[in-house]
């Protein structure tokens, strides 16, 4: 079985096409179904994570010309600017690349991932630019007054992730999780949203490639070429969209005990146009390998599948404010990785919107406020089994699906068009 993207198209074009989720495909898979090429033109897939590799490029006028010649450091909600790479001399105009890691320098767990979504979503944010004079010039600025904003990958949807213990006696302050990493292998994290993984459902890249058409953030962009650190075996992307046109509900910021870190979300139309591919998109979280990490030496000590994770296990997390127990230190208001818990009139609030479903909240609340399944990982290390419990999700599978839905319906209709890519990366 071969087929074009350009005969997919025609045939979208046509309405004739069959248009599924990733999600849809597995759960006919688990039914016992079996899906051929015949039954499914296009699958979208989509993944929402923590992804380190990401920086913005901005260019904004920040007073009139000749009022200063250049600018040295700039600083956005206290968030550090690279300024250039063009000077601008005399133009009273920023060019700036923000880090997506950077830290703000004036509020704590704050970075440049709340900041994109605080553009995002139209809010003014503070700009403070220190001549190469010395001078300083404040400011504010929203989105709609940077004629340029794009979001670009550096490292972006990874085939799928990993997950971490901590083997050692010692808490660690790591990335890969909320708060200090408890020692012993007392809990795990982990990354992925597994079957529905974009470069998971074609990992040999025959349909994505550089010039691939995709959803970042909810905007329309582009593949422009393999990540870093990527390979054949593990394979991630670069990618680049507009932020003008992002939706606010897929970013954000995400406390972890070594600092904030950025939040992106991908959609990718995958055209089954060979066995192969199809090959990929059949295989559920039961066939996938989910690696298992020592987070203190970085070393793998064991393999399990993203079925612990993702089979019968809650999307979402259930809240109960009924069940509080009004304790004098609230732990998910004070640990919550959003900031999406709050107390409101001596009660308990979570606001949906800002909540990433990481779970932690209610592994550390113990009065049941927050229920959900997280599953558990069952792994062999050094020829004794192990069951590790998830204690913190650095992927939201629930917003993944959803955008794979939306994926579909924007094909369907005719909004997002597939195209062919202009060169293979592998």
């Amino acid at each position: 079985m071969e087929r074009s993207v350009a005969e997919i198209r025609e045939k979208l074009e046509k309405k004739e096409a069959v248009v599924m989720t990733a999600q849809e495909i597995s759960e006919l898979v688990d039914k016992g179904e079996d899906v051929c090429n015949m039954d499914v033109d296009v699958v979208t897939t989509a993944t929402r994570a923590i992804m380190s590799g990401t920086y913005a490029v901005l260019s904004f006028p920040v007073n009139s010309p000749v009022s200063f010649k250049r600018a040295s450091k700039v600083l956005l909600n206290g968030v550090p600017a690279h300024v250039g790479p063009c000077p601008n001399e005399s133009l009273g105009i920023l060019d700036v690349i923000v880090f997506g890691t950077a830290h703000s320098v004036l509020k704590h767990n704050y970075g440049a991932g709340h900041l994109f979504r605080e553009l995002v979503e139209g809010k003014e944010v503070d700009v403070s630019v220190v001549t190469n004079e010395e001078e300083t010039i404040e400011s504010q600025v929203k989105l709609e007054e940077m004629p340029y904003a794009k979001l670009y990958a550096t490292r972006h949807s990874f085939k799928n992730y990993a997950a971490f213990v901590n083997v050692s006696d010692k808490a660690v302050n790591t990335i890969f999780h909320a708060t200090q990493f408890s020692p012993d292998m007392h809990g795990a994290t982990l990354s992925g949203c597994g079957e529905i993984n974009p470069v998971q459902n074609d990992p040999q890249m025959e349909t994505i490639g550089i010039g691939t058409r995709v959803l970042m953030n909810g905007a329309e962009g582009f593949v422009i070429g393999e990540g870093t650190r990527s390979s054949p075996a593990k394979p991630n992307l670069t990618g680049v969209a507009d932020m003008h046109k992002m939706d606010a509900a897929l970013m954000g910021g995400f406390k972890t005990s070594a600092g904030p870190e950025c939040i992106a979300s991908w959609a990718v139309a995958i055209p089954v146009t060979s066995q192969s591919v199809l090959d990929a998109i059949l295989q559920t979280d039961n066939d996938i390998p989910m690696v298992v990490n020592d987070v203190d030496k970085r070393v793998m000590i064991g393999s399990s599948t993203y079925a612990d994770a993702w089979k019968n296990t809650d999307r979402a997390i259930n809240f109960n404010p009924d069940a509080c127990l009004d304790c004098e230190v609230c732990k998910p208001i004070r640990d919550c990785p959003m900031e999406a818990i709050q107390r409101k009139d001596d009660r308990m609030m979570l606001n949906r919107y800002q909540c990433f479903n990481c779970g932690f909240c209610l592994t550390v609340c113990p009065g049941g406020v927050f229920t959900a399944e997280l599953g558990t990982l069952h792994f062999e290390m050094e020829g004794k089994h192990q069951d590790v419990p998830i204690v913190l999700r650095q992927s939201d599978r629930k917003r993944a699906e959803e955008l794979a839905e939306k994926l579909k319906e924007k094909i369907l209709s005719g909004e997002f068009t597939l195209n062919e890519m202009v060169e293979r990366i592998y």
